[in-house]
């Protein structure tokens, strides 16, 4: 079968098509022939294995050596112990894991890193789903509910995780600012935000507007800057930026918690959870939210698909076509 594979960390040049063997599923596993797949941060920074942390299953070279994390594909096969799907059956899910392996035309994953896919959707779109959606969704479904007319930020709106979270927060009934650079903010109206920000001109924590709810997806401010845009009680969300930032969240953002009502908290993706699948396969099957896909590349050019990906040209999802 063809695949990307890369054996070295380094630009997307590193990445080339490759024919090697099709994997055979074990007992617990589906063999999926592959229709789709999509770019996110985790991808890249294990392309790139940078920064160092993203390294840590394979220090030298790259442990899972045919990468992508998002599926969409149909089961060609089934292990012996499958209960959940059988041959024919359109599957969507995350392989970050469970070894990767989407950019691939087929792939062999555990029937618990998948779930039917949304019949309402193509496979492009229901690859564009799995980790961004997944993502958006842990950032607004958490300690404190959205209530009907709550305040809510969405700072990286205008990317992957943000185009889902901006949909996902109105269908909660919230009022929701969308953060991003200018050329993304046409967009990010386009799918629901009732205010838009462009940071290069405006600090959202120094506006003096306060939020029930930030979600993060880019972390590039302090915490003080964040409870400083909170209301009394508000929270916080950090769902995705730089791995030092994010560190400094998860090692200071409990003690900042305690000193008064504003909380500022670290999610960490729970890839596949069974109740942020539903809930966002519901969404999706009634149309209440929709990928906003960038741009769409065959495997063969999944190099240029990655150089789209790191100039942060897109707005949305860009996909992958096997």
């Amino acid at each position: 079968m063809k695949a990307i594979v890369y054996r070295q960390y380094g630009s997307p040049g590193v990445l080339s098509v490759q024919d090697i063997p099709t994997p055979v599923p074990g007992d617990d596993e589906v063999l999926v022939q592959v229709q789709a797949s999509s770019v996110n941060d985790y991808d890249w920074h294990l392309l790139t294995g940078k920064p160092f942390v993203n390294r840590a299953t394979g220090l030298f070279k790259p442990k899972h050596q045919v990468p992508g994390s998002d599926v969409a594909g149909r089961v060609a096969a089934a292990g012996r112990a499958v209960t959940r799907f059988r041959p024919g059956d359109e599957v969507f899910g995350d392989l970050s894991p469970c070894g990767f392996g989407a950019y691939a035309e087929y792939v062999a994953a555990p029937q618990a890193a998948l779930a039917l896919k949304p019949a309402a959707l193509t496979f492009q779109q229901a690859a564009a789903v799995p980790q961004a959606g997944g993502l958006a969704a842990l950032g607004l479904r958490g300690r404190r509910p959205i209530q009907p007319g709550h305040q809510v930020l969405i700072n990286g709106a205008g990317g992957g995780v943000g185009t889902f979270a901006v949909q996902i927060a109105k269908t909660l009934g919230a009022e929701v600012t969308g953060v991003d650079r200018a050329a993304k903010l046409d967009t990010v109206r386009a799918v629901g935000a009732d205010h838009v920000i462009d940071f290069a001109t405006d600090d959202f924590t120094r506006n003096r507007r306060a939020y029930d709810l930030i979600v993060d997806v880019a972390a590039h401010r302090p915490m003080h800057a964040y409870r400083r845009a909170l209301k009394p009680g508000g929270v916080c969300a950090i769902i995705g930026g730089s791995i030092p930032r994010v560190s400094v969240a998860l090692a200071a953002g409990p003690g900042l918690s305690l000193l008064g009502s504003r909380k500022v908290r670290v999610a960490l993706l729970r890839a596949n959870n069974p109740q942020d699948v539903a809930f966002l396969t519901r969404l999706l099957q009634a149309g209440s939210i929709t990928p906003v896909i960038d741009s769409v590349f065959p495997l063969s050019a999944i190099a240029a698909a990655f150089r789209r990906f790191g100039a942060q040209q897109h707005t949305g999802k860009i996909v992958i076509t096997i």
